[in-house]
């Protein structure tokens, strides 16, 4: 697992998402904003009123954050390989979705996670430590759902800078009627995307 800036071992923390009244939750899921992201996310976002936005690292200038923290109530980030002098943010986040007061859901968001459409095995020990069912990561730029190794994979994609022929997408992951749902957003139309 990578290592930022002068650490000598992982940086993890704990979160909790309260699901809302109605047992739901909406949830975004952003990744390699890379300082810029799409001019259209913040529109995009807005138009889907998410209980919280989750950014999956590479965020680059931090402000990038604060623009995003406006857009939802509960805002959660982790350091992406690039953000080297993001000294105060974690290299992973467990984060227990709460119903009644108990977990329903415990996910882990990390910035690398997948190696192609496999899970590499230091997440998968880092999932598993944390009795995680889902990972979600950025890193790749890469819009994936996906199972590996007993684990569900959840990369949002990238809402920064286009690479190569990749599409600006985010993910939106939900808790609603006791069913979890991922999908992805197209940035630039805010039509579901699917491969």
């Amino acid at each position: 697992m990578r290592r930022a800036g002068p650490r000598s071992r992982l940086v993890q923390r704990k979160a909790q998402l309260p699901l809302r009244d109605d047992g739901g939750i909406r949830v975004v899921v952003v990744a390699d904003t890379h300082s810029r992201p799409h001019p259209e996310a913040a529109r995009r976002i807005v138009a889907l009123r998410p209980d919280a936005i989750l950014h999956g690292g590479d965020i680059g200038d931090l402000g990038v954050l604060d623009e995003l923290a406006k857009l939802a109530p509960l805002m959660i980030a982790v350091r992406g390989n690039i953000d080297t002098h993001a000294a105060d943010l974690p290299d992973a986040v467990a984060i227990d979705f709460l119903a009644a007061g108990r977990s329903v859901l415990r996910v882990l968001l990390m910035h690398i996670a997948v190696y192609g459409p496999r899970v590499r095995a230091d997440a998968a020990r880092l999932a598993r430590a944390n009795a995680a069912s889902i990972i979600v990561c950025g890193h790749s730029h890469v819009p994936f759902i996906g199972r590996d190794g007993g684990l569900v994979l959840f990369n949002p994609g990238s809402i920064g800078p286009r690479r190569f022929q990749l599409p600006i997408v985010f993910g939106v992951l939900e808790i609603a009627d006791n069913q979890v749902k991922m999908r992805h957003v197209n940035c630039e139309t805010g039509e579901t995307w699917a491969p």
